[in-house]
């Protein structure tokens, strides 16, 4: 069977680990997941130019994902994020706005601008700035009282995807240059660093303890890097999302929140579960019909939300938005699965 099969069997295998299915999905393709740091409120992005928020609510086997609200893009919406309080979502995408929601009720208000579509933003709290990557090869930070950039960054290419965890911040472009700040030092770039992967880059994730950074692939890789000259050793890539001679973008990168070990997702449809220190695969899930482009941890770790949907991967030609189905599913990970292992020799993952 295809992988992206059509018809009966295709939506029948759109949830194989049996996750709980997120009422009112997006029409389109999900584009960005992100959970409050405050409560079970989640937010996804979307190609039919829409943001919406769902409430998890319930325990056990009775939970579900109530829609809450949504607001409109005038084109379709790439990246989401959530200020540190967890009162507001910002958004920006290929209408080139970048847009705060206020989820007290009140209107969205577009806080910042870019020449082409924005494909990332992070809020920083500790300067109380949001950041946003864009395909204009910039990076913007936003004071959101003012309506010029605080500064504008160049980049040798277009942004392709941002992690920050402050004081460390990565932004990878189109040439596979990676380019690290220290947002202590904003305005000039502490290292840029060609990615250990061959191939384009999809998605990155800064280590919880800020020493280094994952970056993912088109190419079913997975780099491990730390920025530290004297911890080069510990570098390492290894495979994934990959199916006999089939190769599949890893598309999301997402550090369990308090157990430090990390969940891949793939365009074959599949989320892993990982430690990079004892460099074992914790848990391999059940494989789904279609691709899942985004994932999300809650604050607590207690869920990961994952898209099942359409990522672009095959292009346009293979895209037919009056038959693709998108999903969005909450798996409930048991600590075997996100909880850490001991380190087995050093010959590598098992």
């Amino acid at each position: 069977m295809s992988l992206f099969g059509s018809g009966a069997t295709a939506a029948a295998n759109t949830n194989p680990n049996k996750s709980v299915e997120v009422q009112q999905p997006p029409s389109d393709s999900v584009s960005s997941l992100c959970f409050s740091p405050k409560a079970n409120l989640l937010v996804a992005s979307s190609w039919d130019n829409q943001v919406r928020c769902w409430e998890v609510m319930g325990s056990g086997t009775n939970v579900g994902a109530v829609p809450k609200a949504s607001i409109s893009h005038e084109q379709p919406v790439l990246c989401s994020t959530w200020k540190d309080d967890g009162t507001t979502v910002f958004s920006g995408g290929c209408d080139k706005q970048v847009k705060m929601w206020p989820l007290s009720g009140s209107q969205p208000v577009t806080v910042g601008m870019h020449d082409a579509p924005v494909k990332e933003l992070a809020w920083i709290p500790e300067m109380s700035l949001l950041v946003t990557g864009s395909w204009d090869k910039t990076l913007r930070y936003w004071d959101l009282r003012q309506p010029n950039p605080a500064h504008v960054q160049q980049l040798p290419e277009r942004c392709y995807a941002l992690t920050v965890k402050h004081p460390l911040m990565v932004a990878a472009t189109a040439d596979r240059n990676l380019i690290v700040f220290n947002l202590q030092n904003p305005q000039t770039e502490f290292k840029r660093i060609v990615s250990p992967l061959k191939y384009q880059t999809r998605c990155l994730a800064a280590f919880p303890d800020k020493q280094g950074f994952l970056v993912g692939s088109i190419e079913g890789r997975v780099g491990v890097h730390h920025l530290d000259d004297a911890q080069q050793s510990k570098n390492f890539t290894f495979k994934c999302h990959r199916e006999g001679n089939e190769i599949y973008s890893v598309n999301s990168l997402n550090f369990h929140p308090t157990h430090g070990t990390f969940a891949t997702a793939g365009s074959d449809g599949s989320f892993n579960f990982w430690d990079k220190d004892s460099k074992q695969r914790l848990k391999a899930m059940s494989r789904c019909s279609q691709p899942i482009p985004c994932s999300a941890f809650n604050n607590d770790g207690s869920i990961y939300a994952y898209a099942v949907c359409y990522d672009w991967s095959k292009g346009a030609e293979n895209h037919n938005p009056s038959t693709a189905k998108t999903n969005i599913y909450l798996h409930f990970p048991q600590d075997s699965e996100v909880k850490g292992k001991p380190r087995i020799g050093t010959s590598g993952r098992k």
